[in-house]
């Protein structure tokens, strides 16, 4: 049973997965994570937390190393991918500090085992701090190589009983083509999973959009990087893109 919301009338999701790519963390700064781009997203997210909604997060770790661009330059697959889930427990354990810092709560799971730097994944201790208000930050991929954050967002959406997983990127949702490239892009505001499909539109890795699929996960794309969309999603706004069966 999911906790007893502040609200609740006015919010249209009560659990929800968050995916932030690690790129959003740059901002400016070309690499690494911009604190001021950080705290911006932090506020965002606590914001919703604080109205009563249980916020799962899965970041990725592109803004540190991206497997993929490592085996170009020479490194071994399965040596890359894990690089770069290790990238991604440092941008989710920047998401924490910050977290705390603006007097949240927040816990950092890992797929992996790590000790001290975070708990390791499970449903029931994700469900437990999810009702106990906390934010959890769902990090090192699936804990395997191979599988893209999405794939993990996706999965950790499920496991955690979401209501919708939203992707947060720096677009106002899905185009027919890339809007930063042709002007004249048309923007979905409804779509279907098989639409996004036969139009081959690039909302996720096929690994991550079937998972989704078959599990009946709705996804939204909106842009996180404008002040006060998340909010705006979670109150019920048509903003951005709906992916639904």
């Amino acid at each position: 049973m999911k906790s007893k919301l502040k609200n609740d009338s006015m919010l249209r999701y009560r659990r929800i997965l968050l995916k932030l790519s690690g790129e959003s963390l740059m901002g400016d700064q070309g690499y690494g994570i911009d604190p001021v781009q950080l705290k911006a997203y932090c506020e965002q997210i606590l914001e919703v937390n604080q109205m009563g909604v249980e916020v799962g997060i899965v970041i990725g770790g592109g803004n540190i190393f991206r497997g993929l661009k490592g085996v170009d330059k020479g490194f071994d697959r399965v040596k890359g991918d894990t690089m770069g889930m290790l990238a991604t427990v440092i941008n989710s354990l920047a998401l924490e500090s910050m977290f705390e810092t603006l007097g949240g709560k927040a816990r950092v799971l890992t797929a992996i085992e790590m000790g001290p730097v975070g708990e390791r994944f499970s449903k029931t201790r994700a469900m437990d701090l999810l009702r106990a208000g906390y934010i959890v930050i769902c990090s090192g991929g699936t804990g395997n190589p191979f599988f893209t954050t999405d794939t993990a967002a996706v999965l950790r959406a499920v496991e955690i009983e979401a209501d919708v997983m939203l992707k947060g990127t720096r677009v106002d949702g899905i185009y027919s083509a890339d809007p930063e490239k042709n002007p004249d892009a048309i923007r979905y505001e409804e779509i279907t999973y098989d639409e996004a499909l036969a139009k081959n539109l690039n909302v996720m890795d096929l690994t991550a959009f079937a998972l989704s699929k078959d599990n009946k996960l709705p996804i939204v794309v909106f842009d996180m990087n404008k002040k006060g969309n998340l909010k705006k999603v979670i109150s019920g706004e048509n903003i951005g893109t709906l992916v639904k069966i």
